[in-house]
């Protein structure tokens, strides 16, 4: 079995971007950074991240306007 994590956290993904913490949040509240909730914490899945990067501008995510 492959124990790569498929996601990863906020602090996470803003240090793959190299941006602040806080502006991480800001992103995924504006819906840039498309997160999953599980419970209180916000995930970014890896596999979307990658589509994210790869597209070279953000998106808008449904999921995160209805926070």
């Amino acid at each position: 079995m492959d124990t790569e994590k498929l996601t990863l956290t906020v602090d996470e993904t803003a240090k793959c971007l190299g941006i602040g913490r806080n502006s991480a949040y800001e992103a995924i509240a504006r819906g840039e950074i498309p997160v999953v909730k599980v419970g209180k914490r916000l995930l970014v899945p890896k596999v979307a991240l990658e589509r994210l990067l790869a597209a070279g501008q953000p998106k808008k995510n449904d999921a995160n306007e209805s926070r």
